[in-house]
């Protein structure tokens, strides 16, 4: 079968050859590899052109990441879509095996991915956790959904949908997720990881911008509820209180003011909830006798 592989590459000139040789090495499928250069400066596209007719290459000016996966998208032949960032890498098999677990009317196949991160003194691996221990919009509002290399998308479905959100700036593969759930694409989940995300830089998009990341990830949490409606449980609200939580402690490393801001509106809509790693046993005692923002103090001047 065969599957096509979207690669959007800027200035990833340390990684991009092992990113084209791991999608090129995809067993027991005929992978269709389309690499688009998204205006690099660095030897990108020169690393890129080495691999002579084995890929396709598409060069073009900076236009952002969803815009190159979807030249690559509208390119491709293959019946499923693979897409990887071009500083990640693939496992041999995970194509294969992803599309063994599949039934016929699948739509997406998503797994786990292995979460490679680079230090100045070495590596280190885990598995992310991504599973099927929940129904499909919890894992979502978990982001449990797997980062963007861990899924399969058929190709027919994912254009039906429109493809990737050209402008998203963050949060880009939750935000597709999500239009695939409301559009009510059929979800299969394979439990082997098979794509390596690797994080090694602090100026990734969501990673550069915490603030950013928190504003877009809240409004797709509320566009969540909204669509779930009536269906919304409290389990789905609790869940998203959670994670709001959770971004209003990391909000407020950056702007405290704003954090106590975010926090006092998601509490008054009734989606904080203090619970999980963001809030242990010490914090949610100060946190409950005195209110969220003697908390932060007092976890600040513990630091």
């Amino acid at each position: 079968m065969k599957v096509s592989i979207g690669i959007p590459c800027f200035n990833a000139a340390r990684w991009i050859h092992q990113a084209i040789g791991s999608a090129l090495a995809q067993s027991d499928v005929e992978p269709e590899v389309i690499v688009v250069d998204d205006g690099s400066t660095d030897g990108s596209a020169e690393i890129a052109r080495s691999f002579g007719d084995k890929i396709q290459l598409i060069a073009g000016e900076h236009r952002g990441a969803n815009h190159a996966r979807n030249l690559a998208l509208h390119k491709a032949t293959g019946e499923w879509m693979q897409f990887l960032d071009a500083d990640d890498y693939l496992e041999p098999g995970k194509a294969a095996i992803q599309l063994r677990h599949a039934g016929n009317d699948a739509d997406v196949i998503y797994s786990p991915v292995w979460i490679e991160t680079w230090t100045p003194t070495g590596s280190s691996r885990e598995r992310s956790a991504t599973s099927p221990d929940a129904d499909l919009p919890t894992q979502w509002i978990r982001w449990h959904i797997p980062q963007t290399g861990g899924a399969l998308w058929r190709r027919e479905s994912l254009l039906r949908i429109g493809g990737w959100k050209e402008g998203q700036p963050c949060c880009q593969e939750h935000e597709l997720y999500l239009r695939a759930i409301k559009a009510r694409l059929r979800f299969a989940f394979a439990p082997a990881p098979g794509a390596v995300y690797r994080v090694w830089s602090e100026e990734t998009l969501c990673r550069k911008d915490p603030p950013g990341v928190t504003k877009v990830r809240t409004a797709l949490l509320d566009e969540m509820l909204a669509w779930l409606g009536e269906r919304a449980t409290t389990a789905h609200r609790r869940e998203t209180g959670r994670q709001c939580f959770e971004m209003a402690r990391t909000l407020a490393r950056f702007d405290f003011p704003a954090a106590i801001t975010y926090h006092s509106e998601r509490k008054a809509r009734g989606l904080i909830h203090a619970a999980g790693p963001a809030a242990p046993f010490l914090y949610r005692i100060a946190y409950r006798l005195l209110g969220f923002a003697a908390a932060e103090k007092i976890a600040r001047s513990a630091r």
